[in-house]
C-alpha cells in the first residue's frame, strides 16, 4: 500500500504566494513514491487568500483541501488545525512563501523512512536578507531559552519538518491554548534529524512578523517552557529585602556611633521608594504573566473556529 504525505500550509495574507507555491511543490512531490494531500489553512486573511485556495481546490478537489478560520487566530492555531486535518502517514509543515525549499522533501522522506528518525526538520545556517537587529534578537532568544529551559530548541530551526503519524498524534495530544510549536516539537521527545540550508527569501508578498510580534512570540516561548522568570522574581525580591535589612542596620549603627549625623535628602528617599515600587511591579508582572496563561487555559476556549472547510 502506498504511503500518504499530508502537506500542511498555514497562510495569512498569502494571495501572491499560493499560486507559486503549489506548482513548485507539485513538481517535487509528483516524483516521489507517495500519495499526497494538501491542507491550506486560511488564518483570517484580509486579502484574496481564501479565493486562491478555492481555485486550487476546484482544480483538484480530491487532493487539495483548505480550512478557513472565522478570524485571525495566529500561526500556531493554523499549524494545529492543519495537523488535525491531515490524514497522511507522514505530515510536513511548510510556509506558503517558499522560504521552505520543496527540493528538500525527497531527502527528508529518505531519512524518515529509514526507521531511524521520527522527524526530519530544516535548520537555517544563516539569515541573509533579514534585518541585522532582528537576527541578533533571534540568536539571543535561542541562547536564553536553551539556558533556562529543559526543552532544548535548535538555533535556526524552522517549523518546516516532516513527521511520522505517531509524532503528529503526540503533538495533537497537547491541548494547551497558548502554543509554542518549536518547543512542543522538541518536548514530545521523538528522535529528530536537522538538515542545514541557507536562508531563502520570500517569493512574493511581505512578512507579517514584525520585530515586536517576534518579541512577544519569544516571551510566549520562554513562559511556556521555563519557570526561570518566576525564580528570577523570587531572587529579585530576596536580594532587595536583604539590601533593605543591611541598610537598616547601617542606619541604626550610625545613630549610636554618631548621634549627630542623620541621613537627609528627600530626593534619595523618593528614588529608593520608586526603585522598590518598580521591583514589586516587575515581580507582580512576571507572576501575572503565568497566571494569565492559566486563566486562558482553564476557560477552555477553542484554539480556532472554522468558518469554511473543503
Amino acid at each position: 500500500m502506498t504511503a500518504k504525505l499530508s502537506i500542511v500550509v498555514p497562510c495569512y495574507n498569502e494571495q501572491e504566494a499560493i499560486p507559486l507555491f503549489y506548482p513548485a511543490v507539485e513538481k517535487v512531490v509528483s516524483k516521489m513514491p507517495l500519495e499526497t494531500e494538501y491542507w491550506f489553512i486560511n488564518d483570517g486573511s484580509a486579502d484574496d487568500t481564501l479565493n486562491e485556495m478555492r481555485k486550487l481546490h476546484a482544480t483538484d478537489p480530491q487532493r487539495v483541501h483548505y480550512v478557513s478560520f472565522s478570524r485571525n487566530f495566529g500561526k500556531e492555531a493554523g499549524l494545529y488545525a492543519g495537523l488535525e486535518a491531515a490524514t497522511g502517514d507522514y505530515v510536513v509543515v511548510m510556509d506558503a512563501d517558499l522560504q521552505d525549499p520543496p527540493e528538500y522533501l525527497p531527502e527528508m522522506y529518505k531519512y524518515i523512512t529509514s526507521g531511524e528518525y521520527d522527524c526530519v526538520g530544516m535548520r537555517r545556517t544563516d539569515r541573509k536578507g533579514e534585518a541585522k537587529f532582528k537576527s541578533f534578537l533571534s540568536d539571543q532568544f535561542y541562547n536564553v531559552i536553551n539556558r533556562i529551559s529543559d526543552t532544548k530548541i535548535v538555533s535556526g530551526a524552522r517549523d518546516y519538518r516532516m513527521m511520522t503519524r505517531q509524532m503528529v498524534d503526540a503533538v495533537l495530544s497537547m491541548k494547551e491554548y497558548n502554543r509554542f510549536s518549536k518547543g512542543i516539537f522538541n518536548w514530545v521527545g521523538f528522535k529528530t534529524k536537522y538538515l542545514p540550508y541557507k536562508n531563502v527569501e520570500r517569493v512574493a508578498g511581505t512578512t507579517d512578523w514584525s520585530t515586536w510580534k517576534l518579541f512577544k512570540y519569544a516571551i510566549d516561548g520562554i513562559t511556556d517552557f521555563s519557570e526561570a522568570p518566576l525564580a528570577l522574581a523570587t531572587w529579585i525580591g530576596g536580594v532587595t529585602a536583604f539590601i533593605a535589612v543591611v541598610g537598616l542596620i547601617v542606619v541604626i549603627v550610625r545613630y549610636f556611633v554618631d548621634p549627630g549625623s542623620s541621613t537627609v535628602g528627600w530626593a534619595s528617599l523618593v528614588c529608593i521608594m520608586l526603585f522598590l515600587g518598580g521591583v514589586q511591579l516587575l515581580c507582580l508582572g512576571i507572576v501575572g504573566r503565568y497566571i494569565g496563561r492559566i486563566y486562558m487555559q482553564v476557560k477552555k476556549r477553542p484554539i480556532y473556529i472554522v468558518k469554511e472547510k473543503k
